[in-house]
């Protein structure tokens, strides 16, 4: 056998002897394997579940006719696809909106459902589902908000009958998402109330025993010349047609997970450079059974192939447990999530995912390796004769890495000041922030090469200044930072996998708060108050006399705010159409300080001065501080822009001083008033929303908002949830790095730690310092993600447009820092217990 094989024998045997060993090289791998597999896992889960839950098709439709057409199908269609046989259930779907008689801006949206079965999208809860003419089966929140229940009849008008139509509830159902005016009939009735034939799309579902193709291609000549004037409906499989429905949200599905890959593929880089270092303190440690391999005749080569394929099998066994890890909990996290009551989908079997997971921890780990493999190849024979089993810690860089971390400096800075000359301005028309963002991340990975090139050299003057008030501390304070500035490289390596986690979260957070404050501002528009009164048009326009007074009267509501709105206001002389023009106070809104201008300032607004909807002032050509001329019938009045609005609330284009509406000749009534709840809640919500109604006497129309602003918080909180947990994953990385580093640290230096015990100090103080010194890898890492994160993230926010605000969350950013620091110490908690157990004696001889 050759001498090379010999010697790669001996050091895949030494590693299969010690898995424990062999694992926790790994273990930066084996989640990074982890985290990987996991993401494929989760977006099968995430799409499978939004085609399952949010289109409209259901999974038993295994025809789809009419959702290719302009027009939809017809109940023509729907009459000849259930005389096809092989036909087990064939169902029309449409839907209508019937106002309530009596109650003008209130009403139903009535669809067509069979309401058992397996075509069925609702489920009844109470009562029984519609199966005679003229009766209607409704959703909890309808029964609540429009006091609906079981038995009630209520009268519609449809459009159909000059008359109003009743219509009695049968049943209570549960539905896919209740906005609180639904109501469900079977698809004949629906058309019967609707007076068309018209549908969106008929569903078809195959008999268990018949043949698809011969039921489909019997379909095709049923359905001929069944849709409208004579045409022939477009008929798909129902899974084409679920996809269709699903393809906006699938998008966003995969526009999530392309972000998400990003973050994975940055917890494989803090995974490598994790690795990189376990690499090389691993090979530091056995210097001494190198040199002895060297000489009894190993040439570098051998060792260089040995210790890379002692790599490749580290990475190979972390691969497969990171996915195997994953897999476990993919398929078995659904299975108790759907136990739970919780509609969540299985995943795949994507087995094609898990190899080249696994094949790509090994590439990963060969990768690491390479760089500690060329430098512990180099070991001279004579190392042998040393008593210590490892070498001198480098302490600096040399040329080369030198220069390239320079010229990476330069590069990030030169990147940096060309996107800081393109940020958009006032002037910037159809600004594209993508290329801007490119150039973002490009400086930025400049950056963090030049820190991983000139870490070892930033180390050092960085620890001095984090380091000092610990030297204060007494001896264990000042051993804890001279142990950590005695190894720069490795201090380095693992405060650069920490830094990179730290600007990633840091970056996160303040793009939550800058986006957090963006959404608040445009929900100031969209739901300026939780509830919203406008006055029927029986009423001439104008909120019932003396209802302004009740309203204010009633203790659950507060910030009541009326005000005028007339529609038909234009800009002289500007490329204006009619706009609504309202004298709504802003300042008396409990949202005022959530609204921010697009320009100018709203702190301007008041009599002779005006606010206008930002594509209207542009399409007038007028900027804040100019004037203009509203008018109004044969009124005119000139104005000052005070500012402009990217989202102004109850659909105005402008808003004035009530003095300047009554220039133009509006009358002193209001039309619509803002109100808020004193409570939150369900309960809360349609007892106002029945109070305001009565109060009304019918004249008046009420709009919840604050149903509006829950959805649209809800879906902010949950991408800001779900992106702060996969930026965790990249810390948990950098912690792990830091346990892995600090733990092989113990075995390296545990003459060093025999010495100290053996001069008196005591295990306490022992273990207390080796843990110091783990939390000075994360603070010294956090200190440095936010020296970085913190212009990048500015920059970030002004490049995504001028609009755009830029928040700051010192209270977080600063918990970040603490929360790392307090992570990495516990991290390195264990390994110092280990440290503290050895007695002196053995600790002093274990070099020898």
């Amino acid at each position: 056998m050759s001498r090379g094989n010999t010697v790669l024998r001996t050091q895949l045997g030494d590693a299969a002897r010690r898995p424990a060993r062999l694992l926790l090289m790994g273990l930066a791998m084996v989640i990074a394997a982890f985290v990987a597999f996991g993401t494929v896992l989760a977006e099968e889960i995430a799409e499978r579940t939004v085609l399952g839950r949010l289109s409209g098709t259901p999974a038993a439709a295994d025809v789809v006719i009419g959702p290719g057409d302009e027009e939809g199908a017809t109940t023509r269609a729907l009459a000849a696809a259930r005389q096809v046989p092989g036909v087990a259930e064939a169902v029309g779907r449409t839907d209508v909106y019937v106002e309530i008689d009596g109650q003008r801006g209130t009403g139903l949206s009535l669809s067509a459902d069979p309401g058992t079965g397996p075509l069925a999208t609702v489920r009844v809860l109470r009562g029984e589902y519609p199966d005679e003419p003229g009766e209607i089966a409704v959703s909890e929140r309808t029964v609540d908000r429009l006091d609906l229940p079981v038995g009630a009849t209520v009268r519609v008008s449809t459009g159909v009958s000059e008359q109003p139509v009743p219509l009695t509830v049968s049943g209570v159902l549960a539905v896919p998402e209740d906005s609180g005016e639904l109501a469900y009939t079977s698809d004949g009735e629906l058309s019967r109330l609707a007076g068309h034939d018209g549908l969106t799309q008929v569903e078809v579902r195959f008999a268990p025993d018949a043949d698809p193709a011969v039921v489909r291609a019997a379909l095709d000549r049923a359905v001929a010349g069944t849709g409208h004037e004579g045409s022939t409906p477009v008929l798909s499989s129902g899974e084409e047609a679920r996809l269709a429905e699903a393809e906006a949200v699938s998008e966003r599905v995969h526009d999530l997970f392309a972000v998400i890959a990003m973050f994975v593929a940055t917890a494989v880089v803090a995974a490598t450079l994790v690795a990189t270092s376990t690499f090389r303190i691993v090979f530091a440690q056995r210097m001494r059974q190198l040199a002895l391999l060297r000489a009894v005749g190993a040439d570098r080569s051998h060792l260089f192939r040995a210790l890379v394929a002692e790599g490749a099998l580290t990475g190979l066994v972390a691969g497969t447990t990171g996915v195997l890890t994953a897999a476990g909990l993919g398929y078995a996290v659904p299975l108790v999530l759907r136990g739970l009551g919780r509609e969540v989908a299985s995943p795949g079997r994507p087995v094609g995912a898990a190899v080249a997971v696994v094949l790509g921890t090994v590439l990963v780990a060969v990768l690491a390796v390479v760089a500690p493999a060329v430098t512990a190849a180099r070991v001279a024979p004579l190392e042998a004769l040393r008593t210590a089993s490892t070498t001198a810690a480098q302490r600096g860089v040399n040329r080369l890495r030198a220069a390239v971390g320079i010229l990476a400096v330069v590069g990030a800075a030169l990147v940096f000041l060309t996107v800081l000359r393109r940020l958009p301005g006032p002037e910037t028309q159809g600004h594209d922030p993508m290329r801007l963002l490119l150039l973002i991340v490009a400086s930025g990975t400049l950056a963090y090469a030049a820190l991983v090139a000139l870490g070892p050299v930033l180390v050092r003057p960085l620890l001095a200044t984090v380091g000092w008030p610990l030297r204060r501390l007494g001896p264990v304070g000042r051993l804890a930072v001279g142990g950590v500035g005695g190894a720069p490289r490795r201090a380095a390596a693992v405060s650069v996998v920490v830094a990179l986690g730290v600007t990633l979260i840091a970056g996160a957070l303040v793009g939550s708060a800058s986006l957090t404050a963006l959404s608040k501002r445009e929900l100031a528009g969209m739901a300026p108050g939780d509830l919203y009164v406008a006055a029927n048009s029986d009423g001439g326009g104008f909120l019932p006399d003396g209802f302004v007074e009740r309203v204010r009267a009633e203790q659950d509501l507060t910030t009541v705010v009326p005000y005028r709105g007339v529609p038909g206001v234009t800009v002289a002389g500007g490329q204006v159409g009619e706009m609504l023009a309202v004298d709504l106070d802003l300042r008396r809104l409990s949202t005022w300080e959530d609204f921010g201008a697009a320009a100018g300032s709203l702190d301007d607004l008041g009599p002779g001065r005006v606010v206008l909807l930002s594509h209207y002032a542009e399409a007038a050509g007028v900027r804040p501080g100019e004037t203009l001329t509203l008018t109004l019938g044969g009124r005119a009045v000139e104005l000052r822009l005070a500012a402009t609005l990217d989202n102004t609330p109850v659909d105005a284009g402008i808003l004035l001083d009530p003095a300047d509406l009554d220039r133009l000749g509006v009358p002193a009534r209001p039309t619509a008033l803002l109100a808020d709840l004193v409570s939150d809640g369900e309960d809360a919500r349609t007892a106002a929303l029945k109070t305001l109604r009565t109060l009304g006497g019918g004249g008046v129309a009420v709009q919840v908002l604050a149903d509006a602003r829950d959805d649209a918080d809800g879906d902010l909180r949950e991408i800001f949830r779900v992106m702060l947990a996969l930026l965790g994953l990249t810390v948990i990385v950098s912690v792990v790095g830091v346990g892995t580093t600090t733990a092989l640290s113990v075995v390296e230096r545990i003459r060093e730690s025999g010495l100290l015990r053996a001069v008196g100090m005591s295990r306490n103080r022992l273990r207390a310092m080796l843990t110091v010194e783990a939390g000075l890898y994360g603070l010294l890492g956090a200190v440095i993600g936010l020296v970085l994160a913190l212009p990048y993230s500015w920059l970030t926010m002004a490049a995504l447009g001028e609009s755009m605000p830029v928040e700051f969350p010192a209270g977080r950013l600063a918990l970040v820092v603490l929360t790392l620091a307090a992570a990495t110490a516990l991290a390195g908690l264990l390994p110092a217990r280990r440290a503290a157990r050895v007695s002196p004696v053995a600790a002093l001889g274990a070099g020898d």
